[in-house]
């Protein structure tokens, strides 16, 4: 008699927060979002296509509607502007760069930038991410029968990869340095200080501002020396690459024939060092994470990567279609940007939902991936969501890892790539699982969604 067959293993579900069901004061609210971010969204917002209220930050509209996202990211974008909360928390250390900046100065710095990710451009950056990926395959492999912190390997290796794309002399500094001012800026900076939200005058003293000091001076550092020795090139008659640095130097308006001044080009450099390599290293270790707990996902893709090298030391993109799927349903559950928001410059209408002037409009992917109306089985990794041939039927406005509208991600394309690339020659190497010393997996929101502890991993060579 034959035995029953197996039944599949359950899908793998993180977890994360518990959405509340019971209303919070203000004082609980500030000490909830200080933090945690994540841990002050309502089952409402799961389940509701508009949520709006009264509250510390005054009148929100939480949105989660696809058309109504649209609305507000696209079809009327000129009306809403990023917020006194997020320019309060980001532009102390990303000075007025193209994620900060407003109206013609942004306009400006985005057409400046543009030209380095377009597509033609990226794909000349294949070959650089590709030979980044394998060192850090090869380190791992060294490291066999032992534990690592997964997290802070993926920052290693997207700092290596900003080196050999975008800041291609260097960045003149030990990478692990490099790496803990950004843990560091990021830590001090994150946690919403109650003076920012009651928008109290600049001047007096945040506590994250002063402990992120220290990481801002070594930003300033890193960023005027590179600043310095590519000038002097470029002065003395040398060769400059054609990367971001030189972009930025040599910019121009087309219209006006006005460049960037040293502050912008400064702003735009760290946000690229600082905001840049975060999210990306974050999205890395969720999908490492993620393929650690299902090991019917993990042993897809690392079927799927093993034929890709059996056939070229250095797979590209169309090789690699369940790998690209696990790391989008990764930033799905965990995008590197859990949160967006928008001020209204002038009253507005979504739907039946009137929007005042100065009031906030949340756009928030960490909530909008997981809403009840727009996936199946929302808090269960599937990668097999984004394979090609379901892709189809996810709505543009329901997955926004990388935003939308005029403002969508310049990095977008070139991320993605790096990060697939990446996960590929990792998987190929070695396996990740937990390390048995290591405790539970929290979600942090700190700007950017990041495990709150690292993530210990136990390295098992592969072939």
């Amino acid at each position: 008699m034959l035995a029953p067959a197996a039944a599949p293993a359950a899908p793998f579900r993180p977890t994360v927060p518990r959405p509340r069901t019971e209303p919070m004061g203000l004082f609980a609210f500030l000490r909830a979002a200080r933090a945690n971010p994540l841990t002050t969204w309502y089952a409402e917002h799961f389940e509701q296509p508009i949520v709006t209220g009264e509250g510390a930050l005054g009148r929100v509209t939480v949105v989660s509607e696809p058309a109504a996202i649209r609305h507000v990211l696209v079809d009327n974008a000129a009306n809403y502007r990023k917020d006194d909360l997020q320019r309060r928390v980001l532009a102390p250390g990303l000075g007025n760069g193209l994620l900060t900046a407003e109206g013609d100065e942004w306009r400006l710095q985005r057409r400046t930038l543009a030209p380095i990710f377009s597509p033609r451009h990226v794909a000349r950056f294949e070959a650089p991410m590709s030979e980044a990926a394998s060192r850090l395959a090869r380190r791992l492999k060294r490291r066999d029968g032992q534990s690592v912190d997964a997290a802070l390997e993926m920052t290693r290796v997207t700092l290596d990869v900003l080196e050999r794309t975008i800041f291609t002399h260097g960045l003149a500094r030990e990478p692990d340095a490099l790496g803990r001012a950004i843990t560091r800026y990021f830590e001090a900076l994150g946690p919403i200080d109650p003076l920012d939200v009651f928008g109290m005058p600049d001047w007096l003293p945040r506590i994250g501002r002063i402990k992120a000091r220290p990481a801002l001076r070594f930003f300033a550092e890193v960023v005027d020396e590179l600043i310095e020795r590519r000038r002097a090139l470029v002065t003395a008659g040398g060769e400059a690459p054609h990367d971001l640095l030189t972009l930025l130097l040599k910019a121009q308006d087309p219209e006006t024939g006005r460049g960037l001044s040293d502050l912008e080009v400064r702003a735009n450099i760290v946000t690229f060092i600082g905001a840049g390599h975060e999210t990306t290293a974050n999205a890395l270790t969720w999908t490492l994470y993620c393929l650690s707990q299902d090991e019917a996902a993990r042993k897809t893709v690392e079927a799927e990567v093993d034929a890709a090298f059996a056939a070229t030391p250095a797979p590209g993109l169309d090789a690699l279609p369940q790998t690209k799927a696990a790391l989008e349903e990764a930033m799905r559950l965990f995008p590197p940007v859990p949160f967006m928001s928008r001020q209204a410059l002038a009253e507005d209408r979504i739907g039946r939902i009137k929007i005042p002037r100065g009031s906030l409009v949340t756009v928030a992917p960490y909530v909008l991936h997981r809403h009840r109306r727009l996936w199946d089985e929302p808090d269960a990794f599937l990668p097999e969501r984004f394979l090609p041939e379901n892709r189809a039927r996810i709505d543009r406005y329901a997955y926004l890892p990388f935003g939308a509208g005029p403002r969508v991600c310049i990095g977008a394309s070139f991320s993605l790539m790096e990060a697939t690339l990446v996960l590929a020659h990792v998987l190929h190497a070695v396996r990740l699982d937990r390390a048995p010393e290591a405790g539970p997996v929290v979600p942090l929101h700190r700007v950017t969604l990041r495990p709150q502890d690292g993530l210990r991993m136990r390295v098992t060579a592969r072939g």
